[in-house]
């Protein structure tokens, strides 16, 4: 009769290749649920978050701009008929569309006193197509502007309303992705600009579907694409930019809309 052998050293084996393949299950089942929250955090709470963040600036804007407009009203009301006798330049005039509030000129006040801080949230932009509202802050930078769900505007390019280029970045995904739409602009398209002193509407003109990031023309006084020169424009005038980045979750490419002012309204 035979004594059958244990082979204790084979089954320690086996037992060992087991641990490990379990041990590298459990990892790779940790990384995965790892990558679900960031996948979760960047395209949805950051979206919540910075959404949020934007609409309550931007009524603290419009609260304070009624709040001042209010103050003014009383202040001409406790002047009486002596204010509209002394000669005091109308509003339109004031808002430096050059007392015609239709004729989208534009060429003194930015809507603002002083040029604005940087970071600093003052003014409101929306798009009717879009169903976006929206603050507009100076500079580009993440973190303290588009990162917040904010439109930034490029640094010395021209204020709304002023001859030159109105050039704004917002985030097409992640982050409030105020332009993920900015596709679907169409030529005639309303673009509306919202500032302490008047309204500037905007009308879509041109869209430059993809060029690089480093195509500097596109924000220029007189905007032109310097990699797609077929795209842009030769003569001064009142423009609007919006860029953001193309396709969708990816920085590769740009996308451009310009627009043209059509109209100022004093606030």
């Amino acid at each position: 009769m035979r004594v059958p052998v244990v082979h204790q050293q084979g089954r320690r084996r086996r037992a060992r290749y087991a641990r490990l393949l379990w041990n590298g299950a459990e990892v790779v089942v940790t990384l995965g649920v790892v990558l679900l929250l960031l996948v979760a955090h960047q395209l949805w709470w950051t979206n919540r978050q910075a959404r949020e963040g934007a609409e309550r600036k931007v009524q603290a804007l419009e609260r304070e701009w009624e709040a001042e407009g209010e103050k003014e009203g009383e202040g001409g009301r406790e002047d009486g008929v002596a204010s509209g006798e002394s000669g005091a330049a109308p509003p339109a005039s004031r808002t430096g569309s050059g007392g015609d509030s239709s004729s989208g000129s534009g060429e003194g006040r930015s809507g603002t006193d002083s040029p604005p801080r940087w970071d600093q949230a003052y003014a409101v932009l929306r798009i009717p197509r879009l169903g976006l509202r929206v603050p507009v802050a100076e500079g580009v930078g993440k973190s303290g502007v588009l990162d917040k769900g904010y439109v930034g505007h490029y640094p010395d390019t021209a204020q709304p309303g002023r001859v030159g280029n109105f050039a704004l970045a917002g985030h097409r995904n992640t982050h409030g992705e105020p332009f993920r739409y900015l596709d679907r602009l169409r030529r005639g398209d309303r673009v509306v600009v919202e500032t302490r002193a008047a309204v500037y509407t905007y009308a879509v003109d041109r869209t430059l579907p993809r060029t690089s990031p480093g195509d500097g023309g596109t924000i220029r006084a007189i905007p032109r694409s310097t990699v797609k020169p077929a795209y842009g424009y030769t003569e001064p005038a009142h423009y609007l930019t919006l860029t953001t980045c193309t396709p969708q979750y990816t920085s590769k490419y740009r996308l451009v809309v310009w627009g043209k002012l059509r109209s100022v309204r004093p606030r």
